[in-house]
């Protein structure tokens, strides 16, 4: 019997998903699900499933964070979304099967027969290590996932200006005009964004460097952006902030 655990912010989606896999996959057991990613990491953690339904677009931690934080990670993974973006497509490369949403019986049986082979011939795991190996090398180059209220945006670095804290949200300017607020603290939001180009100037705000116009000593010191907008810099962050440009 395969041991599996379904993972999804919408208990709907995973009422669904487990009628169909009791309707017509044999030999598979969903011994646990979740809305909650949290509580989903330490289930895995201790369950040790042979499988995992795991829901990609889920607001407070996606389905890539959830995997950077489990200590087991020998399992399939079935990637549940109504998305058929970047993300997936670096899954499936890495032969790691995914649904899409609404959930077609045909695609999940198939999706089955792929965990039982790989049980078999006990590889499992083996796919999920290759994955997160190619996810974490190309950080810095694909598209980002931001966490909103109800959904997960996917975008380019190159496509923010810069990112300002108000308390414990973070505000987010966009090169288009756009903005949008996200429920973390800048500093979770500098480790989502993770890329390069990006700089710490003070404790409020996180900028683009490739947009960065002027610096201005005077008047307390600020940058200007490419976009007029007027950014503050902290006596603590000068100097690495010019080193930062120069090189």
């Amino acid at each position: 019997m395969i041991k599996a655990i379904i993972v999804d912010d919408e208990l709907s989606a995973i009422k669904s998903l487990q009628w169909e896999i009791e309707t017509f996959c044999k030999g598979i057991e969903i011994c646990e699900s979740f809305t909650d990613p949290i509580e989903a990491i330490s289930a895995i953690n201790y369950i040790k499933p042979d499988c995992v339904f795991l829901d990609i677009e889920m607001p407070e931690m996606d389905g890539f964070q959830l995997l950077q934080n489990l200590t087991f990670r020998n399992f399939d993974l079935i990637i549940t979304t109504a998305f058929d973006n970047y993300a997936i497509k670096a899954f499936k490369e890495s032969a790691i099967d995914y649904l899409l949403k609404p959930i077609d019986s045909d695609d999940l049986i198939k999706s089955v027969s792929k965990i039982k082979v790989n049980k078999d011939k006990n590889v499992l795991g083996n796919e999920l290590k290759m994955v997160l190996k190619n996810f974490m090398a190309n950080a810095n180059q694909s598209r980002i996932a931001l966490p909103l209220a109800g959904k997960t945006l996917f975008v380019s670095p190159e496509d923010i200006f810069y990112c300002k804290a108000d308390g414990n949200y973070c505000e987010i300017y966009f090169t288009n005009g756009a903005k949008e607020m996200l429920s973390k603290k800048i500093k979770e939001v500098e480790t989502i964004i993770n890329n390069n180009t990006f700089f710490r100037v003070h404790n409020s705000y996180l900028v683009n460097t490739n947009y960065i116009k002027e610096f201005v000593k005077s008047d307390g010191q600020y940058l200007v952006l490419e976009n007029g907008i007027t950014v503050p810099v902290s006596r603590s962050k000068k100097d690495e902030l010019l080193g930062f440009l120069s090189h």
